[in-house]
């Protein structure tokens, strides 16, 4: 089997500091968390660094554990075990988990995937944890930007099922899901991290 590259995103890079400003907080006292869609890998090494008393639980498609398995394995931090199998279209993992963590997500997943995923963590989390969930976001069907705008388009342009999130939908699966609103917290570069709670 041919060696991979360890994968790397700039916008990881970016975006892991003004993220971890606003989970710190949110995750004082939580001995667990569930990243969905872990990507490169990035974001759980730097977290789990910054909060070495939580555990970081990493998940994507088959296709990116091996990517992530790359930075997990040069970090070697004990809070941070290997990563697990997760579509949102099949088998989740059975936890527990007190909190629930995905970036960069939604936009990619078609919005039934996504109502999926809203449904799983619902499942998933007990009562008063958190899902934080970062990423840009439409409101009532207008962009914060023209670059979200933009962006939208190329999404969509590129596959029609992908495409910026609104809060309208995302609220209604909430709802379904026994998740709750609790802070919409703007970011960097138009992103938003959006902080439900199970109720």
């Amino acid at each position: 089997m041919p060696a991979i590259d360890k994968p790397y995103s700039p916008a990881s890079d970016e975006n892991k500091a003004p993220i971890l400003a606003v989970l710190a907080p949110l995750l004082a006292g939580v001995r667990s968390v569930l990243e969905i869609g872990s990507g490169t890998g990035q974001h759980a090494v730097h977290f789990a660094r910054a909060m070495p008393s939580l555990t970081w639980q990493c998940s994507d498609r088959p296709e990116h554990l091996p990517g992530i398995g790359l930075w997990l394995a040069e970090a070697r931090l004990p809070n941070l075990p290997a990563a697990l199998p997760l579509d949102v279209d099949g088998p989740w993992p059975d936890g527990p988990y007190d909190a629930v963590y995905s970036a960069n997500t939604a936009h990619i997943m078609s919005l039934p995937q996504v109502e999926r995923m809203f449904d799983g963590v619902g499942r998933l989390l007990p009562e008063g944890a958190p899902f934080m969930l970062y990423g840009p976001f439409s409101d009532g069907g207008r962009h914060n930007s023209d670059s979200n705008a933009r962006f939208d388009r190329m999404l969509r342009e590129r596959d029609p099922l992908s495409g910026v999130r609104d809060l309208s939908d995302l609220r209604r699966f909430a709802a379904a899901a026994g998740l709750i609103l609790e802070q919409d917290v703007p970011m960097p570069v138009n992103n938003r991290t959006l902080v439900w709670r199970r109720i």
